[in-house]
């Protein structure tokens, strides 16, 4: 794909992997319309990615929405439409994590995990898809996480939101494959974002030990692994190499990576019982 004068609308676009995901798009010519909840957040971030724009003629521009709720969601896609275009290319980043131990976390953590990070996927996947059917092209790129295909630890309300965002996007790849529109979906690991810093604040001990024995990953690495992905037509994009080594065992040595979890979590568990005599 072509990425000059295309029509990009990025949700979760006032930080981390959306808005250096949207900065890209801007330095490869795109039109931009970033989505997040905080106005103020949104402002900063629209200057800085106009600010990386590559021609003069290039739109830019943004909305106040929660993408858990629907009708804010088709409110707008009506904007974005009558602003700039319809979408060419949808970024799905919008996102929260609340990890913690299962038996801890209250029920509503894992309703508001559905309801942001897999319902606000599917509210902007159908408010884009009516227009990209009826043109005949589009480019849908959703954001799951590692912990979408394996789980992991602390991820109990987390994961399974992921999970179903990679899902969704098997199906919706099957059936729009005949529209002309194609499906992405990435599976980013650990990312230097504000939405980690919250994450290491709240998430066990055990998370922590074994997040740190895999490594730290950059919202610009993902970002360009995302456009990458998307100029290759790739389906399954997995930024770098903790992503990539991750899934691999997942699907062919299961049974190992979770002996490896297992380990670290036993070693954790027993610094925290060592720490707390």
């Amino acid at each position: 794909m072509e990425f000059s004068g295309k029509v990009a609308l990025v949700t979760g676009g006032s930080s981390g992997i959306g808005l250096a995901t949207a900065r890209e798009l801007s330095r490869k010519g795109a039109h931009v319309w970033l989505v997040a909840r905080g106005e103020e957040r949104l402002r900063s971030a629209l200057a800085e990615v106009e600010g990386h724009k590559l021609r003069e003629d290039q739109r830019f521009g943004f909305s106040k929405a929660d993408v858990s709720d629907e009708r804010q969601v088709s409110a707008m896609v009506e904007t974005v439409v009558n602003s700039i275009g319809l979408p060419d290319i949808l970024i799905n980043s919008a996102g929260e994590v609340q990890p913690g131990y299962v038996q801890e976390l209250a029920v509503s953590a894992f309703r508001e995990m559905m309801d942001i990070d897999y319902f606000g996927t599917v509210h902007t996947v159908k408010a884009v898809l009516p227009g990209m059917i009826a043109r005949g092209s589009g480019q849908i790129v959703n954001i799951s996480s590692v912990v979408g295909f394996f789980g992991g630890f602390g991820y109990s309300a987390y994961a399974p939101a992921k999970s179903a965002v990679y899902v969704f996007s098997e199906v919706l790849r099957a059936e729009m494959k005949s529209h002309g529109i194609r499906v992405s979906v990435v599976f980013p690991p650990d990312t230097d974002t504000p939405q980690l810093a919250f994450d290491r604040q709240h998430r066990p001990f055990e998370t922590e030990y074994v997040a740190g024995a895999v490594g730290l990953a950059s919202p610009q690495a993902i970002a360009e692994s995302i456009l990458h992905g998307i100029e290759h037509g790739q389906y399954m994009i997995m930024p770098g190499f903790q992503g990539k080594a991750v899934f691999w065992l997942s699907g062919l040595g299961r049974a190992v990576l979770q002996l490896a979890e297992n380990y670290l979590v036993a070693r954790a568990q027993k610094k925290m019982r060592a720490a707390a005599r």
